[in-house]
């Protein structure tokens, strides 16, 4: 099976150690089989080091599940189990669990708000359910252990735009077609629907020619 990780730079070594504690299944290398997932965090990421994101695609091999030597939990959806799972974890000062590798839905930012409030007692566990009704698909597995990571081979990545690249673009052709100051040109980009559009990853805007774009923005603001 095909599975993806998104960061801001191309994963060729994997060192469990550099891993984010306290997350879903605990700290470990986390990729999903959905690759439009794995392109938001790459997004994601890739803004907040200021540099281009980076899929990395792996062939992961699901004999894992079937291989002795290895001890694997799955939750097919969010359930009791999950929620208690991800609690422990998330809490944890140090490893709460011995599995080799972990597989389910994501705690996403709602549903990551939802466990705040839960943890902070403004929810109850029936109102976290009740809160949670017809939830995105979603999928990540966390490979836990240095032994789970040899079921696991990149086969290619994929570097994802950054729009900075894209803003900067525009704001230098607004400054030399207009004559605006650079300051007035970004204030006029990041205050536009275009860059609201822009900066929501679903819409696949950031895919266009930043010519295309720049037009959008003279059109929208009828430059």
């Amino acid at each position: 099976m095909k599975v993806y990780h998104g960061s801001h730079t191309q994963i060729t070594e994997i060192d469990l150690s550099k891993c984010e504690p306290q997350r879903d299944f605990g700290q470990g290398f986390y990729v999903t089989k959905f690759r439009r997932q794995a392109e938001f965090w790459a997004f994601r990421k890739g803004l907040r080091a200021h540099t281009e994101g980076v899929i990395t695609e792996f062939d992961f091999d699901e004999n894992i599940y079937d291989h002795g030597k290895f001890k694997v939990l799955s939750f097919e959806n969010y359930n009791d189990e999950w929620f208690d799972f991800v609690i422990k974890n998330r809490e944890a000062r140090k490893p709460a669990h011995d599995y080799d590798m972990v597989e389910g839905p994501v705690a996403d930012d709602k549903i990551q708000r939802r466990l705040q409030r839960f943890l902070t007692g403004k929810i109850t566990r029936e109102q976290f359910f009740v809160e949670l009704k017809h939830p995105e698909p979603s999928h990540q597995i966390c490979f836990c252990t240095v032994s789970s990571l040899q079921m696991l081979r990149v086969t290619d990545y994929k570097v994802i735009i950054n729009i900075e690249d894209i803003g900067e673009k525009v704001i230098e052709a607004l400054v030399v077609d207009f004559e605006k100051s650079e300051k007035d040109a970004s204030e006029l980009f990041y205050s536009s629907d275009t860059f609201t559009k822009l900066s929501d990853h679903s819409s696949r805007f950031f895919d266009k020619p930043w010519q295309e774009i720049y037009e959008i923005l003279k059109t929208e603001k009828k430059l």
